[in-house]
């Protein structure tokens, strides 16, 4: 796939040479922290140094009081309590953390979590009148419910107070609920939006710490639970997030819950846990229950008090994850095989592929997959309960969630965000909808949108990559959404010791002119790709040629020696 090298705009010299100074780094480091909205030496103190006195105070949050009195009054009246949440790693964290938290004070509660294939996402009414059924009188929604309006009214029908923390944007209607603890609300004034639903339950959890007058230290071990979530669920990792991020990784890292530990070890992450591990490494496995069996065994992985029980889970959950992998490399085999054969006949904007058989806890994935090989808006339906259900993903700078939205009649239901929705629909109206949404995404779509594009932070040279400049990048972690990691272009370089790694990546040494290092590079992915018709990489940068290249900077540290290396993105050749 061929990539559009995009140089972020340099930053005003009088603001890079101010900040250079104020905060002794060079001036790319300063170029790249203005970019990200820093601009002063405070600014810089608030973000190289993080601190957990810079929280919010959890009652700007519309309805917290609401909340905290009435989860008070049912610890009081001795009520049942059920804490329920999503299926996915939000929704399990969300609910191992606020299920601990509560534990640890009153006994009186159980979790539930629907079932991805028999009651769908969100809140449900089969969980509604499970919670009349068993004497609860009151349940805690989390990562979900804020467009539950008729399962609410039903359960104040049934006489069950509902309590809702999402993060999710609010339809027309709130839910009529107790509370209703959302930062996305239109008459809320928390001052950060962007919390994950796991974050919103731990705003709750704060908010009845500080109630109660309990040591908030000991909330802060929940910590590691809501990076996960943080990572997973891909949120911006700015503000708050940037914080709750920094000291869960921190708590992940030295002393994680057990659950987390098993996680670590059936992934065989030995080394400092980065957000990126959690997205590729652990998020995969606690989703995987949900998405193949029933995600209640994560929740269960999540709280449970020894390592040597937690193990035994995490085998389990590894397994689950396993069969997980295996079904997506099948269905995404067969999903390029029918995008082949429709582009055979015709040029598309969009994907939309379905089939029956498909697994529905996989069908995200896939559609991801999808992208990443052909790089258009995707939705991958299959059948499930006798309809048609789907996941949609999208490319950059295109509102997939607006352009179903579009094709609203032929849908049973929908809802999402702008890059990730889900969607239902009879069977018999796939055809219709196919040709309706490729119409939809044709009017609305650019050229720009279907080019991935690579963003590049600044030039640098060989020799400005040195440890005492890394010393100073690294600190800029965690990153993830709002903060990338910072990507660098290399010009006019020519590489040596060429090596292929395991058939596919390439390792080698770059030089560049008048600069006295050279440097290790890593391609992944990269040994056949074809730079032209007629050579691929390898072969283009065993002639010498000169080229540029785009990518990370990373340390490796082989037997105790650190070295400094370039994780490469994309190569153009001169």
């Amino acid at each position: 796939m061929e990539y559009i090298w995009k140089q972020i705009p340099r930053s005003n010299e009088a603001k890079i040479d101010d900040l250079k100074k104020a905060i002794n780094v060079n001036a790319i480091l300063a170029n790249i922290l203005i970019q990200r909205g820093i601009e002063s030496f405070d600014e810089a103190k608030y973000f190289f140094r993080p601190s957990l006195d810079s929280l919010h105070d959890p009652f700007l949050m519309k309805d917290m009081d609401a909340a905290v009195n009435r989860i008070l009054a049912a610890i009081e009246a001795e009520e049942k309590i059920l804490i329920y949440g999503d299926y996915d790693v939000d929704g399990t964290t969300a609910v191992a953390l606020l299920y601990s938290f509560l534990r640890g004070f009153y006994e009186n509660i159980e979790f539930y979590i629907p079932d991805r294939y028999h009651e769908g996402y969100g809140v449900s009414e089969k969980g509604v009148r499970y919670a009349a059924d068993n004497g609860f009188g009151l349940i805690i929604a989390l990562d979900c419910g804020i467009k539950a309006v008729d399962k609410v009214a039903l359960a104040n029908e049934l006489g069950v107070d509902f309590i809702i923390c999402d993060h999710h944007t609010p339809g027309e209607k709130l839910p009529a609920a107790v509370a209703v603890l959302d930062a996305k609300r239109s008459d809320c004034n928390y001052p950060y939006k962007e919390l994950s639903g796991c974050g919103v339950g731990f705003k709750l959890a704060q908010a009845l710490s500080k109630t109660l007058g309990q040591d908030e230290q000991k909330l802060y071990q929940y910590l590691d639970l809501l990076v996960v979530s943080i990572a997973a669920d891909i949120v911006p990792i700015t503000g708050e997030n940037r914080i709750l991020a920094y000291f869960g990784l921190k708590q992940i890292n030295t002393s994680p819950r057990p659950g987390l530990e098993a996680l670590k070890n059936a992934g065989h992450l030995q080394e400092s846990i980065t957000i990126s591990d959690i997205v590729f490494k652990i998020g995969p496995r606690i989703n995987a229950s949900g998405r193949l069996e029933h995600a209640k065994s994560s929740v269960e992985l999540l709280i449970s008090e020894s390592l040597m029980e937690a193990s035994e889970l995490a085998k389990a959950v590894d397994v689950v994850n396993n069969n997980r992998r295996n079904f997506d490399e099948n269905i995404t085999r067969e999903a390029f095989a029918m995008i082949a054969e429709m582009e055979s006949s015709r040029a598309w904007n969009a994907t939309v592929l379905y089939k029956e058989d498909w697994h529905k806890g996989v069908i995200g994935i896939v559609a991801s997959r999808c992208i990443e090989q052909y790089y258009r808006p995707t939705i991958i339906l299959t059948e499930s309960n006798g309809k048609a259900t789907g996941s949609a993903r999208s490319v950059v700078d295109f509102n997939i969630y607006d352009a179903i939205a579009e094709c609203a009649d032929l849908l049973e239901q929908f809802g999402g965000h702008k890059y990730a929705a889900g969607l239902t629909l009879q069977v018999d109206k796939v055809p219709l909808f196919q040709e309706r949404f490729e119409e939809v995404v044709k009017s609305r779509i650019r050229d720009k949108h279907l080019i991935p594009v690579i963003e590049v932070d600044d030039e640098i040279s060989v020799d400005e990559i040195n440890p005492s400049f890394y010393n100073i990048l690294k600190q800029m972690a965690p990153f993830g959404p709002g903060n990338p990691e910072p990507v660098f272009v290399l010009n006019n370089v020519r590489a040596e010791n060429v090596v292929v790694l395991k058939e596919k990546h390439i390792r080698f040494e770059i030089l560049q002119e008048g600069q006295k290092t050279s440097l290790v590079c890593l391609a992944f992915g990269m040994a056949d790709k074809a730079k032209d018709p007629q050579q691929t990489t390898k072969e283009l940068l065993e002639s010498k040629m000169s080229f540029s290249l785009v990518g990370e900077i990373r340390e490796n540290v082989f037997r105790g020696n650190s070295s400094l290396q370039i994780y490469v993105k994309d190569i153009k050749f001169d």
